[in-house]
């Protein structure tokens, strides 16, 4: 079991490493399935979304900076690449879609930093997949660090969480025109349209 363990408060949230393993669900392959294309996702992991989209036939490309979770995904079928949402990428400004899934949102912590820069790597009528916390959570950053039993404890970094009470107003700070929420299994996940209407 790997925690991500909060530097301000010591709190301790279990991560979901084994379904990150595991092949998309049929939510996530629903929320998917019409997406504009192609379709970038950020911080891919292990590959379960960059696989569903590949066996779709999606033109599709999963970026992280975890090569071992690079070569897992590439072995389950994903065509993916080992470099930052922050670095120069392929295709900036002409994604059709960007996902920020399983909580990468929090990546760099700092959301309108990140969503801007998603808004760059969108085409004008693109949008954006980001999961987010539930109404009701507070919206937060903070340092961060991972504690694994094997392996001990990371690092610190920078993480935030979005609430979905919030995501609209960071969306719009970054460029986005609308977003819609939708709740899926208990899962909420904010729909971020760059512009025009999708």
């Amino acid at each position: 079991m790997i925690v991500m363990e909060s530097a301000s408060t010591g709190e301790r949230r279990r991560l979901g490493v084994d379904a990150w393993h595991e092949p998309a669900t049929d939510v996530e392959t629903e929320l998917i399935s019409d997406l504009p294309v192609p379709v970038l996702d950020v911080g891919c992991g292990p590959g379960r979304i960059a696989a569903a989209l590949a066996a779709q036939g999606i033109p599709s490309l999963g970026i992280d900076v975890a090569p071992a979770a690079l070569g897992v995904a590439e072995r389950a079928g994903a065509t993916v690449l080992d470099r930052s949402v922050f670095d120069p990428l392929p295709g900036e400004g002409r994604w059709g879609s960007v996902l920020l899934l399983d909580g990468n949102v929090g990546i760099g912590g700092d959301p309108v930093r990140l969503l801007s820069r998603v808004r760059e790597l969108l085409r004008a009528d693109g949008v954006a997949l980001v999961d987010v916390e539930a109404p009701g959570c507070a919206s937060a950053v903070d340092q961060v660090r991972l504690l694994c039993p094997r392996s001990g404890s990371g690092p610190w970094f920078r993480w935030a969480w979005v609430s979905a009470d919030d995501v609209e107003d960071f969306a719009s700070e970054a460029g986005f025109v609308r977003s819609e929420i939708a709740v899926r299994a208990g899962r909420h996940v904010a729909r971020l349209i760059a512009g025009g209407w999708t």
